[in-house]
């Protein structure tokens, strides 16, 4: 009979009780307090020693890095109005189809949640979607759902399109071409039966024509000038992928270089950037890596990794399909941040084959499409909603959810 140990047993129910208020922030608390609240109740209560908490959070130095300079490069789009840009002008060549524009701004999301990560598209391009949507008369919430929907879904075409490919691949991350090969066809598979699933749930919002004309807002020099930034700061990016080096040091770089670019330009200060980053991000991620490294200390992990050193042994082919969707559920059920440094763990342990390393990433990036608290890209989706006055239901949302993100990481996990 399994021995429950003081420790293990206030361990768990400290990360439980932190994860639960990111997921459903009760009395309105930010997502980062639990977070951080729960590692200090670890350290402060000796279930954690202080060192252990402090190596924890040192091994998020890339996450950090790469989230810093990605929330840079987004908000200094947002800034300068390129993601409004963008918005009209796919409203422009629809040219009075909703299908169209449907699918036009699909396109727009996939572009930025694979070059700008999955939580540019939640923050920026959601609310630029959204005046797009009003301003051309059409019914927003089915555009707003491509948002949310394809910032995961095209979450893994790079390592640089989600937050989570660091945690889970760690100082491990493959090479560019290495990663195009094992992911291209599961990506392109995985957006395809997203989209198809969703333009026919969303069929009966879309059939009446656009009538209202929405005017082409002029892109400034300075938009220009940060639409040239990212691009650069992509290649560069692609390129650091390419030689397998870390991605954080070069995107933070890139981020601040294009920030002090575009604001020397435009003669204006840099600060105003920085300012309406959500810096709030950050201690969030810190705080779960120090959850994680509680539950590692109660033997969680160990278990975990036992059990798919076990299952690789019987079958790996079945222990990858196994792996990809036990952790798309549990992404689900814990976010899908403490999901992948749990399966980072897992696999540093166990050491599987690469097609079962695969299928955990493809769980950690597609599996949170079933719910809102899946991952923290929906639920900075269901944040910018806010702001609009969008109220969309957690019941609601998995319904859909369940119509989309099954077929679609079924269809990805049969083509790694």
């Amino acid at each position: 009979m399994l021995q429950v140990t003081t420790t293990q047993a206030a361990t768990w129910a400290i990360a439980a009780a932190a994860t639960g208020g990111v997921l459903f922030r009760p009395f309105g608390v930010p997502e980062a307090v639990w977070t951080v609240l729960g590692a200090l109740a670890l350290v402060g209560l000796s279930l954690l020693p202080l060192g252990v908490a402090a190596a924890a959070m040192a091994k998020g130095t890339d996450v950090y890095l790469f989230l810093t300079g990605m929330m840079l490069l987004a908000e200094l789009a947002r800034e300068e109005g390129l993601f409004d840009w963008l918005a009209a002008c796919a409203v422009r060549a629809a040219q009075g189809s909703q299908p169209r524009l449907f699918g036009l701004v699909y396109v727009v999301g996939t572009v930025v949640t694979v070059f700008l990560s999955n939580d540019a598209t939640a923050v920026v391009l959601t609310p630029a979607v959204y005046a797009a949507a009003r301003a051309a008369g059409a019914k927003p919430l089915p555009y707003l759902y491509i948002c949310a929907f394809i910032a995961n879904a095209a979450s893994f075409v790079l390592p640089i399109s989600n937050p989570a490919n660091l945690v889970v691949y760690g100082s491990h991350m493959p090479q560019l071409r290495s990663w195009l090969a094992t992911f291209a066809w599961p990506c392109v598979v995985a957006i395809a039966v997203t989209f198809i699933v969703l333009r026919i749930t969303q069929h009966a919002s879309l059939r009446a024509p656009i009538t209202n004309t929405v005017p082409l807002p002029r892109l400034s020099t300075e938009g220009r000038w940060a639409a040239a930034g990212i691009t650069l700061a992509a290649t560069a990016l692609l390129g650091a992928s390419a030689f397998a080096v870390d991605l954080g040091l070069p995107t933070a770089l890139a981020g601040i270089i294009a920030v002090a670019t575009v604001s020397f330009s435009a003669r204006k200060a840099p600060w105003r950037v920085f300012a309406g980053i959500s810096w709030s991000v950050l201690p969030l991620v810190a705080g779960l890596f120090v959850l994680v490294a509680g539950l590692e200390q109660t033997g969680v992990i160990a278990m975990l990794t036992a059990t798919l050193h076990d299952s690789v042994t019987r079958s790996s082919g079945s222990a990858a399909w196994q792996a990809g969707l036990a952790v798309a559920i549990a992404s689900n059920v814990i976010n899908n941040l403490p999901a992948g440094l749990i399966a980072a763990s897992t696999i540093a342990g166990a050491a599987p084959p690469d097609a079962v390393t695969a299928a955990m990433l493809i769980g950690v990036d597609l599996g949170p499409n079933l719910s809102v608290t899946g991952s923290l890209a929906t639920i900075l989706w269901l944040v910018a909603l806010r702001r609009e006055q969008v109220h969309v239901d957690a019941l609601t949302f998995l319904k859909l959810g369940t119509l989309v993100m099954i077929p679609a990481l079924v269809a990805a996990l049969s083509a790694t």
